[in-house]
């Protein structure tokens, strides 16, 4: 049986307060080209998170009014499949579905969402293929592409994407090199015809209007949807968001760069003491011929192999990867995600009503 979708829409007026009503229209004027493309009443997608968004978490943000988006991540296509459906049981609204572009089997996932009827397919992981993105588009979906960099913007858009996330560095998990401030720079004043969605340490609604009013469509967060009530993510998990600072959000270090190291940014632990001093030791074998540069090169890729899933599922912050924005230090409680979306709606409400009285006042 489909959940009641009988609830307060986002969309409203938060009060019968004339200035109010004036600003949330002024907002939605502002991610109009956000929510027509994504189909939704707000503009704000959920981050693909590994393990974390899943049906219960994506149907919860659309539901929401919001724009939930599956982590694909390693699933098999039968897998990914199972879990479409059990989210289109769980939503009538639309959601996405993540594909990371260097799985193996990614052409068959495509046509996994297509015949399932998934409507957005966001490609993650690299820079997707011509074909890839035919498929999809042939197929009647959308195609939402992520570039940490202007001039892969501008590549995406000549290969056919319909909408692009800029991602900035301040993100939890896998990172580009440049912050968001600096990327919308270089991005939202040239990138104008298609939608461009921000992401990367959002935490407030008064910071996503910045964007809008900048030019952007709307916005991806991950961190704060990761620790909400509706997340299956383990409560220990989530009590290390709620503990957690900015600062305690860091990027993987790289000891010696023979070696690249993917650079991720998650909470610090043990298991990151553990991964600096498997990095040295594993220098030592190599510079001791007892391993060879490949050898090498794979034992550390290896070191973090599950420990996303011990993190989020068996609880484990310590010795797994706690994958975290800087945005965590503005999480101080568990809430439901549609407590989240309604304050950074209210949020950017306020901001825009300030505005108007800063302009009243010169």
């Amino acid at each position: 049986m489909l959940p009641e979708m009988n609830h307060t829409d986002p969309t409203a007026p938060t009060s019968a307060d004339p200035r109010r009503q004036a600003a949330r229209a002024h907002l939605d004027r502002l991610w109009a080209a956000g929510t027509s493309f994504l189909g939704t009443e707000v503009a704000i997608l959920g981050g693909a998170m590994s393990w974390i968004s899943e049906r219960h978490l994506v149907s919860a943000i659309s539901n929401a009014g919001g724009f939930g988006v599956l982590a694909c991540g390693a699933m098999e296509p039968a897998r990914l499949a199972e879990e479409i459906a059990a989210t289109q049981a769980l939503t009538r609204r639309p959601f996405g579905v993540n594909l990371i572009t260097m799985h193996p089997q990614l052409d068959d996932l495509v046509r996994v969402c297509l015949d399932a009827g998934v409507g957005h397919v966001v490609l993650a992981g690299g820079i997707p293929s011509g074909p890839v993105i035919r498929a999809i588009k042939d197929g009647g979906a959308k195609v939402i592409a992520f570039a940490p960099a202007f001039v892969l913007a501008k590549r995406l858009v000549r290969m056919g994407v319909d909408a692009l996330v800029i991602e900035g560095s301040e993100a939890g998990g896998h990172v580009g090199p440049v912050s968001l401030t600096v990327l919308a720079q270089e991005v939202l004043p040239f990138i104008r015809d298609i939608p461009v969605f921000v992401a990367g340490g959002l935490g407030r609604g008064d910071a996503i209007v910045s964007y809008l009013e900048q030019g952007a469509a709307g916005a991806q967060l991950g961190t704060r949807f990761a620790a909400s009530t509706d997340s299956i993510a383990h409560e220990r998990f989530k009590k290390a968001f709620i503990r957690a600072n900015a600062r305690d959000a860091v990027t993987s270090v790289q000891l010696d760069e023979r070696f690249p190291v993917i650079p991720v940014r998650g909470l610090f632990n043990e298991g990151s003491r553990r991964f600096l001093r498997h990095q040295a030791e594993t220098l030592r074998r190599f510079q001791s011929g007892e391993l060879t540069k490949e050898e090498a090169q794979l034992d550390i890729e290896h070191f973090w192999a599950g420990s996303l899933r011990r993190a989020v599922i068996d609880g484990d912050v310590e010795n797994g990867s706690v994958m975290a924005g800087q945005s965590v230090g503005m999480i101080s409680s568990e809430q439901s995600v549609r407590e989240i979306i309604d304050e950074l709606v209210n949020q950017a409400v306020d901001a825009l009503i300030r505005q108007e009285d800063r302009m009243h006042r010169e």
